[in-house]
């Protein structure tokens, strides 16, 4: 299986990390240089350290969880299938137009706000619009994948991604702003160019992909309509056939109509059961992305204004609005002064909602409440009963378990190399290559650090202070931080520790090898045009 093959090459990663622990020295850096001589990795460790990954990332893998369980409630709302056919119906002829907003809103918002994890919450919402537009999973990986590290590479106000950097090399948090911006643009742009080369290289295929949707889902309504007229003339002809044979007493009679009524009938259901399984077999592929087609009228304007709000709810929340950011204070005061709120003396609110981050401060557990509060507010509009919700919750989790997983085990690696950390060994013999600031060695010990480290900060935290005490040269700290930033954007395209990849991927059932296989045209692109903005700040 597909999936299946994320998983082996998350593992195998695992394992060639775990032999580098007994091949390199382990080194940390504390003002000084400190070789701890080799830190093995012991087998016991294998199943230790997914257990510390859970207990310090485990709200990250339960929030995919829920975004799951989020899903399978949604799909049990016949009003989500019908917003979903609208929006599609609405961009027909425009589709590819819709696939590069899609990229451009997500590298914004990433590089705005570092909502790369939180738009988890929006990944099966856009890959159910783009299915329904007839484009294959590789678009969809494209446009969710691409986006999120385009946005990583060019990295601008986003203080909680770079905020290591910003104070190792102690640079403002709009450091190059200008050339940042210009770098999250040429990404956006080589992203949304390679994503319609493909779609044009795969044309034909989408086409088929596009008829053989609308045609199964033309089939399934079809069957629906079949069944139905089926059991009321199974109904009739049960009654009329009872009638006949008390009325004539005749035995063989009886017997010869009920065979001739089972006959057809079983001719029928053979009819019926084949119309089935061939639609199933079209279908199933999707199953798990796009709600099934319904015949019924139901409104969308709750769904369309509670999602949209939604959406907007969580961009504020995250954007820097505070010190590390804008100097907006305004969100910060009101969260102070809507919390001191009492009511005959008492303070309501601040015991009610308990802890509440302001926006611009907000975590991935501060959205669990209002995802609750939406799921809730739908489903009593929509009057979904809850054995019905609950069990579209439990089908949603069971999609989701695979890619939170993964991300615990690519969470894993990084406590191994936390614990193990043979990486600043590497860091070191590169960076000896060459005396002070060079944009070779930095870009490559910017790639090892982002392969080594899955998240952003620790990856920055795993380098930039031995790096400073390397290259003395302030004055290049700002071309050093913009391409540790845009590096380890780039190596999260390919790197099999990252954790949007790696989540995407096994979520979608793509292997590791036929993204790679349609990728790397962009990495080269990518690469090479960073490369040359890197050389020219550094003139």
């Amino acid at each position: 299986m597909k999936k299946h093959n994320i998983i082996k090459v998350v593992l195998v990663t695992m394992l060639i990390f775990m032999l580098l622990t007994w091949i390199l020295p382990a080194a940390y850096y504390s003002g000084e240089y400190v070789d701890q001589g080799r830190m093995q990795m012991g087998l016991f460790d294998l199943f230790n350290y997914p257990l510390t990954a859970l207990s310090y990332f485990g709200y990250i893998a339960l929030f995919i969880i829920l975004v799951g369980g989020f899903y399978g409630i949604l799909y049990k709302i016949p009003a989500y299938r019908i917003f979903l056919d609208k929006i599609v119906e609405t961009m027909r002829g425009s589709e590819k137009i819709v696939l590069s907003a899609f990229v451009i809103i997500n590298a914004f918002i990433v590089s705005i706000c570092g909502f790369q994890f939180g738009l988890a919450l929006f990944i099966p919402f856009i890959v159910s619009i783009i299915l329904l537009m007839g484009y294959d999973k590789m678009v969809a990986a494209f446009v969710t994948v691409g986006s999120i590290c385009a946005g990583l590479i060019g990295t601008t106000y986003a203080s909680s991604n770079i905020s290591i950097l910003t104070t190792s090399f102690s640079l403002n948090y709009d450091y190059e702003i200008g050339i940042r911006f210009v770098i999250l643009a040429v990404s956006i742009v080589l992203v949304i160019f390679n994503m319609l080369m493909y779609i044009k290289k795969n044309e034909a295929e989408i086409k088929i992909e596009k008829k053989t949707i609308k045609k199964a889902e033309e089939s399934v309504e079809k069957v629906e309509k079949v069944e139905a007229t089926v059991e009321k003339k199974k109904v009739t002809s049960n009654k009329t056939t009872a009638k006949k044979t008390t009325s004539k007493g005749s035995k063989n009679s009886g017997k010869s109509t009920v065979s001739k009524s089972k006959k057809k009938n079983n001719n029928k259901a053979a009819l019926k059961d084949e119309n089935i399984i061939v639609v199933k077999e079209t279908m199933v592929k999707n199953d798990e992305f796009v709600p099934h087609p319904v015949n019924i009228e139901k409104t969308t304007l709750p769904i369309t204004i509670i999602f949209g709000l939604m959406y907007i709810l969580f961009i504020l929340a995250f954007i820097p609005w505070g010190q590390s950011g804008f100097g907006v204070k305004l969100f910060e005061n009101a969260t102070k002064a809507f919390q001191k709120l009492r009511i005959f003396g008492f303070p309501l609110f601040a015991k009610l909602f308990g802890t509440i981050n302001s926006f611009g401060n907000w975590t991935i557990t501060d959205m669990f409440l209002p995802m609750a509060l939406v799921i809730a507010l739908l489903m009593i509009i929509y009057r979904v009963k809850f054995d019905e919700a609950f069990d579209g919750f439990k089908k949603g989790v069971r999609v989701a378990l695979t890619p939170a997983s993964i991300v615990l085990l690519v969470y894993s690696i990084l406590v191994l190399v936390t614990y193990h950390p043979f990486q600043l060994t590497i860091y070191k013999f590169i960076l000896g290559w060459s005396k002070g600031f060079n944009v070779a060695t930095t870009a490559i010990v910017a790639i090892f650090a982002g392969l080594f480290n899955s998240d952003a900060t620790y990856s920055f935290q795993s380098i930039a202070p031995y790096y400073v005490s390397v290259v003395n040269d302030i004055k290049t700290y700002a071309t050093s931080g913009i391409i540790f930033q845009s590096m380890y954007g780039l190596t999260m395209f390919i790197a099999p520790t990252s954790l949007v990849l790696m989540g995407v991927l096994s979520y979608l059932g793509i292997s590791y090898r036929s993204w790679l296989k349609n990728i790397w045209k962009l990495l080269v692109e990518l690469f090479a045009i960073l490369f040359i903005i890197f050389i020219i700040l550094a003139l």
